[in-house]
């Protein structure tokens, strides 16, 4: 019998895995999660002579046990290729005294291609798991990374359309373009003139809409999210912390059962949770590190118990962590309430009506027992660059600058010794302007020149993903309002798809 997973809010409603993938967010807004986890073991010592995708498989297979050895098979190893610029998938690169761990090797050089790329398999297996004929549209809000992982992943997938909405001046140059030239006759991408908090929580109540859904089916239409709600997208980030940990064991920076750190640059919570689970299935991980830019509500709630939204929303140059509403939280706090449906129903239902919440002692606790946190503002950011280029010419992005300057912040206060890995979130190409502008000083030049002189002066080669980006066509022109985005989305379906 296949694992039954549930909702946070809600442990009536529950789901097959298949069924999870399939539908991405519960239909009560809750997340889907395995209501007991004691029994997801994985020892290190069974993954000594794996590579990448031999615990990709293992971790995924153990999660979604009503997959077939078939499916897996498919999955993992038609994600897991050439699509990457090196084997190792997730390499680990010593900078100083901390070890790097690179996630931006994908085909849209951020983190998020190691879930997204596995996702659309995952989903159309499981979609043939649950005998569903019906269309599926992805809908995803990003603040920058995942909407074109998600939109490479998922293009010409037949059976499937995705729709992505952006914040027009929440992200990137680089990230942009990236999107608005995604190629794909399944493909749409829209800007909003709002930031990732009004798309993700339009985007989250459209999922929710019992009218809509009920629209759709009459139409063999249903949504599903690429979002780390989605708990198919958020199991095989699980992967690279394992994976790194046998290359420091392998490397013999650690003997296999010593502790380690990782420090994480965190916006919505799904990458720092996959550690978690990473630690709750065996991983020998001392602290998670939180690392939080300008808009620091999870710095302020790990240190505090209390979530806060009710504050200024910063735009910053790492755009990617610019959010305020950190959906994966919730899974977290479920697990730390010991599973208590009604007790997260009631704290979501604050954060709704109050734009706050407070957690009780006892989860306080646990938060500050498993978790540290701080954060990095602009000029911090600029001189963490700065300095580990000039100190190790290493050349690093915005998000992992955060990350770094969280981890100093760590060790001055906790004198703690234990091995350190950083989470590389992005390539440095993904934020030329912010990076050159960090070590060689400001310029009016645009990122895309940028990209090139960051390129000659330090060596580094631009990725083939994204070099010649400013010479692609515009595809996607679409733009609207927050509250338009359902309105968008139906004008969007009534035109059909491409053949």
């Amino acid at each position: 019998m296949a694992r039954s997973f549930e909702s946070t809010r809600n442990n009536h409603i529950n789901a097959t895995p298949s069924e999870a993938i399939v539908m991405g967010l519960s239909q009560d807004g809750g997340l889907f999660v395995l209501r007991d986890l004691s029994d997801i073991k994985l020892e290190t010592e069974e993954l000594k002579d794996d590579n990448f995708n031999q615990i990709a498989k293992k971790i995924i297979g153990t999660f979604f046990d009503d997959f077939t050895e078939e499916q897996l098979n498919e999955s993992v190893y038609g994600a897991y290729d050439e699509k990457f610029d090196t084997e190792e998938i997730v390499p680990v690169v010593k900078v100083g005294d901390t070890f790097i761990m690179e996630l931006f090797h994908g085909k849209t050089i951020a983190f998020k291609d190691i879930a997204l790329s596995i996702l659309p398999y995952l989903m159309k297996n499981a979609e043939k798991n649950c005998d569903s004929k019906e269309e599926i549209v992805i809908l995803t809000a990003t603040s920058g990374d995942t909407g074109k992982a998600a939109l490479e992943g998922f293009k010409d997938i037949q059976g499937i359309r995705i729709i992505v909405f952006y914040p027009e001046n929440g992200v990137s140059q680089v990230q942009k373009l990236q999107m608005v030239t995604q190629e794909g006759r399944n493909t749409h991408v829209v800007a909003i003139d709002g930031n990732f908090d009004d798309a993700q929580s339009a985007v989250k109540g459209i999922l929710n809409d019992e009218k809509i859904r009920l629209e759709l089916k009459s139409r063999n239409i249903k949504f599903s999210s690429a979002n780390s709600i989605n708990i198919g997208r958020l199991i095989p980030q699980i992967t690279y912390y394992y994976s790194t940990y046998e290359k420091l064991v392998k490397n013999k920076a650690i003997n296999r059962g010593d502790q380690v750190n990782f420090v994480v640059p965190t916006g919505n919570f799904g990458n720092i949770l996959a550690g978690y689970f990473a630690k709750r299935m065996g991983l020998p991980v001392n602290k998670l590190i939180c690392a939080a830019n300008e808009n620091n509500i999870l710095r302020d709630f790990i240190n505090t118990g209390i979530y806060d939204i009710n504050r200024p929303f910063i735009k910053t140059m790492s755009p990617s962590m610019d959010i305020l509403i950190s959906s994966n939280l919730e899974r977290l706090l479920y697990y730390l309430s010991g599973c208590d449906n009604n007790y997260i129903a009631g704290l979501m239902k604050d954060l709704s009506t109050n734009k706050k919440y407070e957690v009780n002692d006892t989860i306080k606790k646990k938060l500050q027992e498993e978790f540290w946190s701080s954060y990095c503002n602009e000029e911090e950011t600029l001189e963490t660059i700065k300095k580990i280029y000039q100190h190790y010419g290493y050349v690093m992005d915005t998000h992992t600058a955060v990350a770094y300057k969280t981890y100093e912040d760590y060790i001055h206060a906790m004198q703690d010794q234990t091995k350190t890995v950083i989470l590389s979130t992005a390539s440095p190409f993904k934020f030329p302007g912010s990076v050159y502008k960090a070590i060689f000083g400001a310029s009016d030049q645009s990122e895309l020149t940028l990209m090139l002189s960051l390129s000659e002066r330090t060596g580094l080669m631009i990725p083939k993903v994204v070099d010649g980006l400013g010479k692609k066509e515009v595809l996607h022109t679409r733009s609207c309002a927050p509250e338009k985005m359902t309105n968008e989305i139906m004008l969007i379906l009534s035109e059909g798809q491409d053949d």
